[in-house]
């Protein structure tokens, strides 16, 4: 690795610095016992170990609030140590898990247990999502610690799917607790799979799970959020419908997501892809993806997150329909989206906002987020400078693929940071975990709010 190390602390020096405030510093930032002690244009020589950032950017550290990490019950796909090596590679210090594991995430215990593998395994920070079922109202409202409540309206199979109008007022009405909602009709869902029975292209995903679908399934999110006030998450938004729905009927305890798949792939991919471009919910249309982009740049759009959904290409290769909905992102995120900043579609400081200081203010997660005195030293170092290509065999995924592959991007993470300990360098890992487990002090009112400035 590029540093020396000491027990006593970390110095970061020549590094260009990304501060709260958004402005710019050269200069260098002193770590102690895993937080930000000092920030300066120039450090006097410490005890501490030094790593040495000249011509690299420092950002915070990428806060990932939707991924399916598959352990336990499906870790032929990903497991828990693989896809936080993926993380650490791409520059996501944290991640927030959703509930559709093997078994499913809706108890205390199930929820326990994830801990506990992630404790033994990660090496980066991390929470879980507790699932609705429709039947566990007590869980919902007594599991800790987890981000929030996951609750699936459609694409789901099993007793994670909650899909009626009767179903999910019982959740709305009850607590507090912030409701993150896959967004989907599954009644439209099942008409559409017969209407297009015998279809083997998989760019009929698109047309079975239409922008109407994805549009009702949220004007009920937000008609129960409404009704009573309930803090409400909509993931991975894929549709203009849905952007300017929210646009004119947004709440201010209302946030939501985009994915840069829904940024940056449309319908277009399916005839490279094929069925590695198949998702829940499906890629659009260009369209689409402009007016996607511009709620992202107004704030009407709040995050980006991956939703990281690996399968095998084994398994991808299968002939739709059955061929299983999802692909990896935890790797490509930031490259991705600073490549665009580069290009000039929005600015780095965005980028950090959209994929750190959004998301820990949405999730009411403490001190991380943003590079300032007092805070984690949960941090990334990325060359804006040089462009590499996606390359299939450089990733540290399970799975083994990207549907970005080929791609030429800058800003790619070059030393990781989680708690001040260093977990990646320059393609050399951290030999044991040090992630820890979030805390949430609960995204209020304010929470929600906040996260929209900028």
């Amino acid at each position: 690795m590029s540093y020396s190390s000491s027990s006593a602390g970390l110095v970061i020096r020549k590094a260009h610095i990304l501060l709260s405030d958004d402005s710019w510093l050269l200069g260098d930032v002193q770590i102690r016992d895993g937080q930000i002690v000092r920030i300066a244009s120039e450090i006097e020589e410490t005890d501490d170990g030094e790593l040495n950032a000249e011509g690299l950017t420092l950002l915070p550290g990428v806060i990932d609030p939707q991924v399916h990490f598959r352990e336990p019950g499906l870790e032929h796909k990903e497991d828990l140590h693989s896809a936080s090596h993926a993380c650490a590679k791409g520059g996501v210090t944290s991640f927030l898990e959703m509930p559709n594991t093997k078994p499913i995430t809706s108890t205390q215990a199930a929820l326990d247990d994830k801990l506990q593998r992630a404790a033994q395994k990660s090496l980066v920070n991390y929470g879980f999502f507790i699932g609705a079922t429709g039947e566990n109202t007590a869980d919902l409202l007594s599991v800790n610690p987890t981000p929030g409540i996951k609750i699936f309206m459609g694409s789901m199979k099993g007793d994670l799917l909650v899909d009626t109008e009767a179903a999910l007022e019982p959740i709305f009405a009850e607590g507090e607790r912030l409701i993150a909602v896959h967004a989907e009709n599954q009644e439209r869902i099942r008409q559409r799979k017969q209407l297009f029975a015998g279809f083997h292209d998989p760019s009929f995903h698109s047309l079975i799970q239409d922008n109407q679908t994805a549009l009702e399934a949220t004007q009920l999110a937000l008609k129960l959020s409404k009704k009573y006030q309930r803090r409400l998450h909509i993931l991975h938004l894929s549709t203009a419908d849905e952007a300017q729905l929210l646009r004119q009927e947004k709440p201010a305890w209302v946030t939501t997501e985009v994915t840069p798949q829904h940024l940056l792939l449309n319908t277009s991919a399916y005839e490279k892809l094929g069925t590695l471009a198949q998702m829940n919910p499906p890629l659009k249309s260009p369209a689409d993806n402009q007016v996607l982009w511009q709620a992202l740049l107004d704030g009407v759009i709040d995050f980006i997150a991956t939703d990281h959904a690996p399968h095998t290409l084994q398994e991808k290769a299968k002939r739709y329909p059955d061929t299983p909905a999802g692909m990896p992102g935890v790797e490509t995120s930031l490259p991705l989206l600073l490549t665009q900043a580069m290009q000039g579609r929005c600015t780095v400081a965005q980028v950090a906002n959209w994929m750190s200081k959004a998301v820990a203010k949405g999730y009411g997660i403490p001190n991380k987020g943003a590079i300032a005195v007092g805070y984690d030293a949960d941090l990334v170092l990325v060359d804006l400078q040089s462009y590499y290509p996606v390359r299939r065999e450089g990733l540290m995924t399970r799975c083994g693929w990207s549907p970005f592959e080929g791609w030429n991007l800058t800003g790619w993470p070059v030393t990781t940071i989680v708690g001040g300990e260093v977990v990646y360098d320059r393609g050399t890992f951290r030999d044991r975990p040090c992630g820890q487990a979030l805390s949430f002090t609960g995204s209020t009112l304010s929470d929600a709010e906040s996260s929209q400035d900028g």
